[in-house]
């Protein structure tokens, strides 16, 4: 069995999880903070909606800078509707997946690097990118979203079973 063939189940658990959560999104919230050093509601939703794009990026670059020099830096794509946040998600999920599924083990050991500024950030094997860099990072996101729900009295939906809201 292939690296990607064993990533794929958690892979698509982890992004029906995180659609659940995408969902409950309300857009006239998007503004929201729970603190001024926090990310705003949309965007830490534009940012969880963007991330399964770097998984295609990891399995078809060979590295990626954020802010390269003489150039623009990397910005997050900002949504003006939930469902806008819906579909922008569902086709990052979707190049994703097709990506993971289409990369051999060669691919998914062959060293990736993250750039800022034309320096090396980190490197690691593609695998361990996937993995940690993007799904644990969404998994990481997706919690704080659900604090954000919950503190807006948004009924936070169930992810490893029900939730308090789902009982």
């Amino acid at each position: 069995m292939k690296i990607s063939e064993t990533m794929l189940p958690e892979f698509d658990q982890e992004m029906a999880n995180t659609r659940k959560v995408l969902e409950r999104v309300p857009a006239e919230k998007f503004s929201w903070k729970p603190h001024a050093k926090s990310f705003a509601l949309g965007a830490l939703s534009a940012h969880v909606a963007n991330m399964a794009d770097w998984a295609e990026l990891t399995l078809t670059t060979d590295s990626f800078d954020y802010a390269p020099p003489g150039a623009a830096p990397y910005e997050t794509p900002t949504f003006a509707s939930t469902a806008d946040l819906i579909v922008a998600f569902d086709k990052s999920i979707a190049k994703a997946r097709t990506a993971l599924a289409a990369a051999d083990d060669g691919k998914m050991m062959a060293p990736w690097s993250l750039m800022a500024g034309g320096k090396v950030v980190m490197t690691m094997p593609r695998a361990a990118v996937v993995r940690t860099f993007v799904m644990n990072h969404i998994i990481h996101h997706r919690a704080q979203l659900t604090v954000y729900l919950r503190l807006n009295d948004i009924p936070v939906p169930g992810l490893y079973g029900p939730s308090a809201d789902e009982q």
